[in-house]
């Protein structure tokens, strides 16, 4: 029986797919409003560390060549997406096939996994738990230009707990890629879940963030400006944080501005 993130994940890769099943080429050739992005980029990045995760799963022996791949590309100032376009040449109805094949092939074979067997990775190594749960992440994350560029609203679901716990869990890194000294204690978190049930992270005395969970996850992906949600803050380490969260890995990246990314801005 997989342990409950594989199941998650797998729901994140099938709930974007349903809006993708019945799109044409053309329309997965779409820009979207992340980095100019296309909706074929998007998938395209999914699968390539849907794969990646998978051959870590496997060990170091068959993570390796992918590892020196993206290391190569680091060193030589290669980008990501051009390495990912070499590794996956698909296109359009194939790609999303593709993808959506493998997710589901992934999800099958980490069934057995230890959620917390330890997994090498391009930076430090991380639990079986972690990695899928970072690919649950970047699904619904990247997800988020899709539905976008569609002009779709998705609904939520309480599975999103994940990536509200991998924000919290990242608050001290999200202080540090900014080069910003770290807060001794995070903001106490009051969030309404997706079901209506309120999930609360923290104790008093740092400050407050309240309001949708759904907003709290999409702050810390970075895939909505904090002014574009419903949160509320109250202290200075609560509205810092939400103006500069990142919770995912790799260098210093800027949050969008108000009013860059949502359905209204396509």
């Amino acid at each position: 029986m997989a342990f409950e993130q594989v199941d998650d994940f797998l729901a994140e890769s099938e709930a974007l797919f349903e809006v993708l099943r019945g799109q044409d080429d053309e329309a997965l050739e779409q820009p979207t409003q992340f980095k100019g992005w296309t909706i074929e980029d998007v998938l395209r990045h999914l699968h390539f560390w849907n794969r990646a995760v998978d051959f870590a799963g496997q060990g170091e022996k068959a993570f390796s060549g992918l590892k020196k791949r993206v290391m190569t590309a680091f060193e030589t100032g290669t980008s990501l997406r051009e390495v990912e376009r070499t590794v996956i040449p698909e296109r359009g109805a194939i790609l999303r096939a593709t993808w959506i094949g493998f997710a589901r092939a992934l999800a099958q074979r980490w069934e057995g996994m230890d959620p917390k067997q330890r997994l090498p990775w391009v930076g430090p190594d991380m639990s079986a738990r972690s990695a899928i749960t970072a690919r649950q992440m970047e699904t619904w994350a990247h997800g988020f230009e899709v539905f976008d560029t569609l002009g779709l609203m998705r609904a939520e679901h309480d599975r999103i707990r994940n990536i509200v716990v991998l924000g919290i869990n990242t608050f001290g890194w999200s202080h540090q890629v900014q080069g910003l000294e770290v807060p001794e204690k995070m903001p106490f978190l009051r969030l309404e879940a997706p079901s209506g049930a309120v999930w609360e992270f923290g104790e008093a005395g740092a400050g407050e963030i309240s309001g949708p969970a759904a907003d709290f996850a999409a702050v810390v992906t970075q895939t909505r400006a904090f002014e574009d949600t419903n949160l509320s803050t109250q202290g200075a380490v609560a509205e810092g944080w939400m103006r500069t969260a990142q919770c995912f890995a790799g260098p210093k990246e800027t949050p969008p501005a108000k009013g860059a990314r949502g359905i209204s801005a396509s």
